[in-house]
């Protein structure tokens, strides 16, 4: 067995694009060889801001060899069709076999290609991933052919063994290949040869480069958070900064930098934006104060200064941002001395969509749509409309046009400023959430409400004029929007039907379509929660299916409900009466769905199963009436016994005419009652 190593040194490659292309070079090669028959036991893929790493392991020598069987013409086929056939496999005719099928004798050929070495393989499969490698932008440089995503220097591609290591040769515009590379651009040019992966790396490492993405992530974040320890403070944590930081640098070298304070007083959310956007910096935090006193810059270099001029030239840059962002937020506050609503009333010259009218047509559906639900909620509806006209206030001010990611945030400081109920405030920055799987929703009522009703607005907007998402194609985000109805609903135990508040002028067709959208995500939704997916086809399969709340409750009920023996057998004497319905009605050509007359029962079952029957549905109807779903599908799970005893001692198909259509009716009532709670023909078992 031996080790592939390959390397792809080139300029750098953006940090956006390294995982991509670390995995897009090990699904290509591994792809390749395994539809070469060559064996491997693992893969795995490196990436730094300079290379692309390869290394499979457990390679054998050489590909397994391959029978192909191929079928020519019939027998009795034209000689220079038989004589086409033989020159195209290569062999003679006394090689070929005569087969017998349906249609005729034919000849069949089997094809038998021999095991090949390794190196020609791995040579083949390189050359086309890097002539055919599917960067999102590439480009050509020099007179070179190839195209790359930056200049590509070398490529190093090895198969080394416990005794010796050789070069795998391949020439790319006179790019040949090795088993050489180099360290950092700056600490440590010089060019060394490698013999495996485990010298690469431990190479690289006296080189000043750390291979491993993760591994340089963890030295980022470990030493950014004992800086600040040290001070007392602690680094804001910011996941996807600290993906792109580390694909910017080969050798990290954390630097902790002072603030100006002049510019302390402006937001938090301010100063992290401003320094991550422009900067890639990771933020400080005071947490006794509550305040963004300090930087995290991570350097490429390890200087003699102790990175003291790296630093000083951030500030520099620093002050020059923050000075711009300080210049927006004294504008704004100026501009809302006289109230916000100098702001809203500029939202009539902005589109919000050329078919649904400006920004200000937005926010009178908002505070129409806000008040009915804050209504139905009982929250204060004074308080509903102030926060429903000033929600996308902020969209006219100079600091959200420069950072439109703090919609919503910039609105509630601005509220507060003007004096407005903390309330308010906090209803503004909350309704646009939750804007993703890990956000936080809403608590607050009037955040709930103002969020709700943002939410629904822009669904049932964008159904009118038939703008729904396409396969991938969501440009409005009406998937998120779903989803944090569901999640807003659900998570503040919110019994709500939804299409109340669908828009009046909706046509029914269009409002269904919305609902069925809504049931989908909300279907995905309780996927993830791991319940069961028959367990909530059966519960999103009834008539009343536009309460989210309710059907979530309905689903976490039946789910448990089905992990006792009595629901399980409830599910199997239910479908057992669904067929025998089904059944005789197909045959008959009737609907029994008349009520079951007590004169014709001529067994004790019958009638014990009717006032069970009665009883069962008293209790249930009382239990749904209160949304008390697990006490309805347990009072169902009682019906048990009375369905399996009726089903062994009495012959449905009775010779008496009016007996058996009786029985059937009387069975149409459990199916009926069963349905009040949900679609018991949708379970498994």
């Amino acid at each position: 067995m031996s080790e592939l190593l390959i390397e792809l040194f080139s300029e750098e490659i953006p940090s956006r694009m390294q995982k991509f292309a670390g995995d897009q070079l090990k699904k290509n090669v591994t792809q390749g060889l395994m539809n070469a028959s060559l064996a491997f036991e693992s893969a795995a893929s490196f990436y730094t801001p300079r290379r692309l790493v390869l290394v499979v392991e457990g390679l054998t020598g050489y590909s397994s060899s391959k029978v192909v069987e191929r079928r020519g013409p019939r027998s009795d086929a034209p000689e220079v069709a038989i004589n086409g056939f033989i020159k195209s496999t290569g062999l003679s005719q006394s090689e070929l076999e005569v087969r017998k099928e349906k249609n005729g004798e034919f000849f069949f050929a089997a094809i038998k290609t021999p095991g090949r070495k390794a190196e020609e393989i791995v040579a083949e499969i390189l050359r086309e991933t890097i002539i055919n490698f599917p960067w999102g932008k590439s480009m050509n440089w020099g007179k070179s052919s190839i195209k790359w995503v930056r200049p590509l220097h070398n490529v190093l591609c090895i198969i080394s063994s416990d005794t010796d290591a050789s070069v795998v040769p391949i020439e790319l515009d006179g790019i040949k290949s090795n088993n050489r590379s180099r360290g950092h651009r700056f600490m440590s040019g010089a060019e060394f040869s490698v013999s495996s992966f485990d010298d690469l790396r431990a190479k690289l490492k006296k080189a000043f480069v750390v291979l491993d993405n993760e591994e340089r992530e963890q030295d980022i974040w470990s030493d950014a958070s004992n800086q600040a320890f040290a001070l007392g403070l602690e680094v804001v944590k910011d996941p996807l900064l600290l993906t792109e930081v580390s694909g910017l640098v080969e050798w990290p070298n954390v630097l902790m930098g002072e603030i100006d304070p002049i510019f302390l007083d402006l937001p938090s959310e301010v100063l992290q934006v401003s320094m991550r956007q422009h900067q890639k910096f990771f933020s400080v935090k005071n947490n006794k104060s509550d305040r963004i006193e300090r930087f995290i810059t991570v350097a490429n270099v390890i200087t003699r200064d102790n990175g003291e001029l790296i630093l000083a030239g951030n500030r520099k840059v620093l002050f020059a941002r923050l000075s711009d962002a300080k210049f927006f937020w004294n504008n704004d506050l100026r501009a809302i001395n006289a109230g916000m609503d100098v702001w809203v009333t500029k939202l009539e010259n902005v589109t919000f969509h050329n078919k649904l009218g400006t920004q200000k047509d937005r926010i009178d559906r908002l505070c129409l749509l806000a008040v009915n639900i804050a209504s139905f909620l009982e929250v204060d509806v004074d308080l509903t409309k102030q926060a429903a006209l000033f929600c996308k206030a902020d969209l006219s001010s100079e600091m959200v046009y420069e950072f439109p990611e703090l919609q919503g945030v910039m609105g509630s400081y601005y509220a507060k400023s003007s004096g407005l109920n903390s309330d308010v405030a906090l209803a503004i920055k909350e309704h646009y959430a939750p804007l993703g799987p890990s956000d936080i929703c809403p608590r607050k009522p009037l955040s709930v409400v103002i969020a709700l009703a943002d939410k629904i607005d822009i669904l049932t907007s964008f159904w009118k004029i038939n703008e729904k998402p396409t396969g991938s194609r969501d440009p409005f985000a009406l998937r998120r929007a779903a989803l944090g109805v569901i999640r807003v609903l659900i998570e503040n135990s919110i019994s709500l039907n939804l299409r109340a508040y669908f828009n009046n002028d909706l046509e029914p067709e269009v409002s269904n379509d919305l609902l069925s959208f809504i049931n989908d995500r909300l279907t995905v939704f309780l996927k993830n929660e791991n319940f069961r997916y028959d367990a909530i086809e059966a519960c999103l399969n009834i008539e009343e299916n536009d309460n989210i709340f309710i059907l979530y409750e309905r689903v976490k009920s039946l789910s448990e409900v089905l992990k006792s023996e009595n629901g399980i057998n409830l599910v199997a004497g239910f479908k057992r009466v669904n067929n025998i319905i089904t059944k005789a009605e197909k045959d008959d050509g009737v609907v029994y769905e008349l009520d079951p007359d007590s004169k014709f029962f001529e067994s004790i079952e019958e009638k014990n199963l009717l006032l069970r029957l009665s009883e069962a549905d008293k209790s249930i109807n009382t239990y749904l009436k209160n949304h008390n779903f697990t006490g309805a599908i347990s009072a169902l799970a009682q019906l048990r016994a009375p369905i399996d005893e009726f089903l062994e001692k009495v012959q449905v198909n009775s010779d008496n005419q009016i007996v058996r259509r009786n029985r059937l009716c009387l069975l149409t009532r459990v199916k009926t009652i069963c349905h009040k709670v949900t679609d018991l023909s949708l379970l498994e078992g």
